[in-house]
């Protein structure tokens, strides 16, 4: 999980921002604001699901998959057995589309049987809530494997530990690797782990996490470059054959 080197969330960052290009989509790139999605959320325990202010400790995002019940994170982030609960859209201590229960996790061979960095993408299928799925309620991005690295911006949405709302950042990835790929968004510090990095067609590029577990500070953040093992993974937790 990504590391805290300071408490601190810059909402714009004091650094020098490049202004996006037609071709680049939105800008300014390289500015951390506070902002939301609705399929943007935090994982917490289900022991603390009416109260997840200050006990949320990863990000994960709804994707489209046929049953319609399907989030993405970081494998890293779901090394422990105990239950959890998915809440989409979280802000100060609300549910404004409701705690969703894990009722299933799915991890690659790579990250079972290694912990290696190339596989740090996993995903959970939540149980639906008064007979709707979570994506009939927020919707989904499309998760998309063989991507180059590169090829548009994305903007990452992530929940650092040390806030209660989340915070956005517009950059393009360039490769730190033939498998992973990197951004320089400030303030993504621990608990952005599992931020679903979209480009702007609405697709899942990226998931914050890899390298370092997705990073030694808050100004760099990693992802895996989702290829083959990715698709298979989500293919099986998606129950597609």
């Amino acid at each position: 999980m990504k590391r805290v080197l300071s408490v601190a969330v810059l909402l714009v960052a004091l650094v020098s921002a490049s202004t996006a290009t037609a071709d680049d989509g939105a800008g300014p790139f390289r500015v951390t604001v506070a902002a939301g999605n609705a399929r943007v959320g935090v994982l917490v325990p289900a022991a603390r699901a009416g109260r997840p202010a200050g006990g949320h400790f990863c990000t994960a995002s709804v994707v489209a998959a046929p049953h319609r019940n399907l989030v993405v994170t970081a494998a890293h982030c779901l090394g422990g057995d105990g239950a959890l609960v998915f809440v989409p859209g979280y802000r100060d201590g609300r549910a404004p589309y409701g705690v969703w229960t894990v009722e299933r996790r799915f991890l690659p061979a790579g990250w079972v049987h290694g912990r290696h960095e190339d596989s740090d993408v996993g995903f959970l299928v939540v149980a639906p809530r008064g007979g709707r799925e979570i994506q009939d309620v927020v919707g989904g991005n499309a998760f998309t494997t063989g991507t180059a690295t590169g090829a548009t911006a994305v903007t990452v949405t992530g929940y650092p530990d040390s806030r209660e709302t989340p915070v956005s950042c517009t950059d393009k990835p360039v490769a730190h690797s033939a498998t992973q790929q990197r951004v320089e968004c400030p303030g993504f510090s621990g608990g952005t782990s599992g931020s679903p990095w979209v480009n702007g067609d609405g697709q899942v590029v990226g998931v914050l996490g890899g390298h370092d577990e997705g990073g030694a500070t808050p100004r760099v953040s990693y992802s895996v470059v989702l290829g083959a093992e990715a698709e298979r993974l989500y293919r099986e937790a998606a129950g597609d054959p």
